[in-house]
């Protein structure tokens, strides 16, 4: 496939300072360089594809191959000189990601450490928590004129090259998500040993995903769907053909087209559709899987956005920790549906979250998070008491082991071991290096670990009666001293104790002693 490439050479030049994004894909390599507008949008300036043959290697052999692997490393090579050429530092690329299916093969470490090595480059691997985001964001963002995702239930199916994850909205928000081991290069390999050709592979590939479908049908078997979305790199390319001038196509066109390129060899394909070798190969089974799937829901309609899958899931990686509003109303969401499963005192969590939020922003000069970063401690402060579920006694260790158990909308493996130490050290000793999961993390995490944890604490020796006394916050720096007044409270003397207690962890990360004011008026 010729390298793929949209630029724009005035947006190059402009003094903003440019943001790159680099995925190894299933069966692609692809770089772009984007600059932020004045509102706060992305502008794409330049975006590079090429071919590598990832999947194929790791769902036919388990492993990576040293010719793919070198290709990869030309490719990022090559890029790394198309950066330097317009001024940019080719080894500070914004984000590096890899395709969570590098997870499946044997020797994925070989392959990160001789990119790290050629290309003095540290690419970090999807996992299910950042690809359920970057899901979320494309149907946010492009599909939400579609009148099913204002009112009623619309699944969002993406069939990935090892795995579909579907995402049911109802009235625009998320109420289910779910994951199965299907893919479209995953599938492919699964059914090359058949031989088969023709209307006789669909059946194959049919019969080989049957569990599958019966899992879909189950898990959704209660609830009204109202429209399909389907998205993914396959289904993405051929999208126009299916749809031409419309939104949506009917799932007799989608089976029809499946059947007519059934009929055609992979070079057919390339030739007629504009398709690298590895997204032909991977078609039918994408094809199959979003046709199984439509007929198995009895929809007429399928959804299929016109959009580049790739330039789309470039762009998204650049934002996908930037989100708030809507998204993180999710993830919160998403919490405290955890939460209530664990019996967990909602009127308390969500009143500690109340308190963090507000000596998180007052704070912000002290501690230097960030947005993504609030949003954690929320999530921390909604679930630190579930372990109370197993037992009262220790339940600060209870919560980190459910929450390192469990999943939450959006957020990524990283994201659920900061909230889950955050919640563990909101009572009794702060981290320590004895603590498998703390001593696993970088420097800089463990500093966001204890910044967090110090602030939890604090809220939540302010909520020690679980009776929201604490309604109004006044805070006050003094040399060495963070005062606290408590307006309306005539009496702090069970707040006073528990932050004894409790505000070691603040003063030992932030240098200040935590005081509730003795006149409090």
């Amino acid at each position: 496939m010729p390298e793929r490439s949209h630029i724009t050479p005035a947006a190059v030049a402009s003094p903003a300072t440019p943001l790159t994004a680099l995925h190894i894909g299933a069966g692609s390599v692809s770089m772009m360089v984007a600059e932020r507008n004045g509102d706060g949008t992305l502008h794409i300036a330049d975006f590079l594809e090429q071919p590598a043959p990832l999947a194929r290697d790791i769902f036919r052999d388990g492993r990576v191959g040293q010719q793919t692997t070198e290709r990869i490393v030309a490719i990022i090579r090559n890029y790394q000189k198309s950066l330097a050429e317009l001024g940019i530092d080719a080894h500070a690329i914004t984000r590096a990601i890899a395709t969570n299916i590098l997870s499946e093969a044997a020797n994925d470490e070989n392959v990160m450490n001789r990119i790290r090595i050629a290309c003095g480059l540290d690419v970090g691997i999807i996992d299910d928590g950042e690809m359920t985001r970057l899901i979320y964001l494309k149907t946010r963002r492009r599909l939400l004129h579609l009148p099913a995702m204002r009112k009623g239930s619309t699944l969002v199916l993406h069939v990935g090259p090892g795995n579909t994850r579907a995402l049911l909205f109802s009235e625009g928000l998320i109420t289910r998500y779910t994951s199965y081991r299907m893919g479209a290069h995953r599938t492919r390999e699964a059914v090359e040993s058949s031989n088969s050709e023709g209307p006789a592979l669909l059946r194959v590939i049919r019969e080989h995903i049957l569990g599958n479908l019966a899992q879909i049908r189950h898990d959704y078997s209660d609830t009204s769907i109202d429209g399909l979305v389907v998205i993914g790199y396959e289904i993405q390319s051929i999208a126009s053909h299916l749809t031409g001038n419309h939104p949506h196509c009917t799932a007799r066109a989608l089976r029809e087209f499946t059947a007519r390129a059934a009929n055609l060899s992979d070079v057919e394909l390339i030739r007629r559709f504009q398709l690298d070798y590895q997204t032909a190969e991977a078609l039918l089974p994408a094809l199959e899987i979003n046709l199984a799937a439509t007929e198995t829901l009895d929809l007429a309609n399928v959804h299929i956005p016109t959009s580049d899958y790739e330039q789309g899931l470039l762009h998204d990686l650049l934002v996908s920790r930037e989100l708030t509003g809507a998204f993180a109303d999710e993830v919160l969401r998403s919490a405290r549906i955890l939460a209530a499963r664990y019996q967990s005192d909602p009127g308390h969590g969500t009143h500690v979250g109340s308190l963090c939020e507000r000596l998180f922003d007052e704070l912000a000069d002290l501690h230097q998070l960030d947005a993504h970063d609030a949003l954690l401690l929320q999530v921390a402060a909604i679930l630190h008491e579930v372990g109370t579920y197993i037992s009262p006694r220790a339940h600060h260790k209870h919560s980190e082991y459910i929450i390192l158990n469990s999943e939450i909308f959006g957020l990524d493996r990283l994201d659920i071991i900061v909230v889950a130490l955050v919640a563990r050290y909101h009572r009794h000793s702060g981290p320590k290096t004895d603590h498998e999961a703390y001593r696993a993390l970088e420097t800089a995490d463990r500093i966001r670990v204890n910044k967090l944890a110090a602030i939890l604490r604090v809220a939540d020796a302010l909520e020690r009666t679980h009776a929201q006394r604490v309604r109004k916050l006044v805070l006050r720096r003094e040399p060495g001293k963070l005062v606290l007044r408590l307006p309306g409270l005539n009496d702090a003397a069970v707040e006073r104790i528990a932050m004894e207690s409790k505000a070691d962890l603040f003063q030992h990360v932030f240098g200040l002693a935590v005081v509730i004011d003795e006149h409090n008026r």
